[in-house]
């Protein structure tokens, strides 16, 4: 062999690894780009939060503050009432996500541990119902629960009853999907030891099921109460009091009286409110993103 061909040999040994490094490289870089595309609306707000009452109208518009207003935090949550509406946000938010978890793993455990007559149908339903838009049954569910007021005797308009109570039915045809998938991952025969021991379905449900969901509960935790936290049409139909309103809501409510306070524009202010209304699931999914990818993983191994 030649010196040409040992030369020849090693180029194309060397070719492969360095297209796999140009693939890593331009994958790589197309990932950034993506992150910096929906990393700058929230760059932007943050910093425009600092901003005076007119440097959001400047021309050219300027990424940064020229100096930063922490005043303007202090002045957003005195302006409107936004201790109360984070607290009733937090409230909502807690009741409806802990009724998610618990009532979504009970339905899913029995479709994924249990055989029964028209099992697969029941669950094609359930599955079937994530196709209809929320928006469809708005306005029966808001007759629904006129009705149950008038027969129960207690009030569901105006209240947060209407938007708690139905994650304590089920959770939702996508909390049980995720649940399910998860529970089938776990072997059987935990199951089959625990009621040899004399465990009943219950028992075998809370001390051996639930702990080894782990992942799937933090992740349904963090998708569910992210879309309470978010809510904004439900409270925006059923709450009529501003001392009742999420945050969602008392953003909007901001947006309409704060301006017409004064003579000068409050789109600075309402950054600052959408920046606190935003840091909590942040912050929390920053925390749990770990399980949160784990539970997202394991749910899509077995069907």
């Amino acid at each position: 062999m030649t010196a040409t061909d040992s030369l020849a040999i090693g180029v194309r040994k060397a070719s492969p690894s360095r297209r796999k490094s140009a693939k890593n490289i331009l994958l790589y870089a197309v990932s950034i780009a993506l992150g910096l595309l929906f990393f700058y609306p929230y760059f932007y707000t943050v910093m425009s939060s600092f901003k005076g009452p007119w440097e959001m109208y400047s021309w050219p518009p300027a990424m940064f503050p020229s100096e930063l207003r922490w005043q303007n935090y202090v002045q957003t949550v005195t302006m409107v009432p936004f201790g109360r509406w984070a607290y009733n946000t937090i409230v909502i938010t807690f009741i409806s996500t802990l009724g998610a978890v618990l009532t979504s793993s009970i339905v899913a455990y029995s479709f994924a541990r249990f055989k029964y007559r028209f099992q697969d149908v029941i669950f094609l339903i359930t599955l079937g119902t994530m196709m209809m838009p929320a928006q469809v049954t708005l306005i029966p569910r808001f007759i629904m629960f006129h009705k149950f007021g008038e027969w129960t005797g207690l009030q569901f308009l105006n209240t947060w009853r209407p938007l708690w109570l139905p994650s304590w039915f089920g959770g939702g045809a996508f909390a049980i999907f995720l649940m399910r998938q998860f529970i089938q991952t776990i072997p059987r025969d935990f199951d089959e030891a625990a009621l040899i021991d004399g465990a009943s379905y219950f028992r075998i449900f809370w001390r051996i099921i639930m702990p080894l969901c782990k992942p799937a509960v933090a992740t349904l935790t963090i998708i569910s109460g992210i879309n309470q936290w978010n809510s904004f049409i439900e409270p925006m139909i059923y709450l009529n009091e501003s001392s009742r309103f999420p945050i969602s809501v008392g953003l909007n409510y901001f947006r309409e009286t704060a301006g017409g306070m004064t003579e000068e524009p409050k789109e600075h202010l309402l950054m600052c409110a959408s920046v606190l209304t935003t840091l909590p699931p942040i912050i929390v999914f920053f925390l749990f993103q770990e399980y949160f990818v784990q539970g997202v993983v394991m749910s899509g191994i077995k069907g």
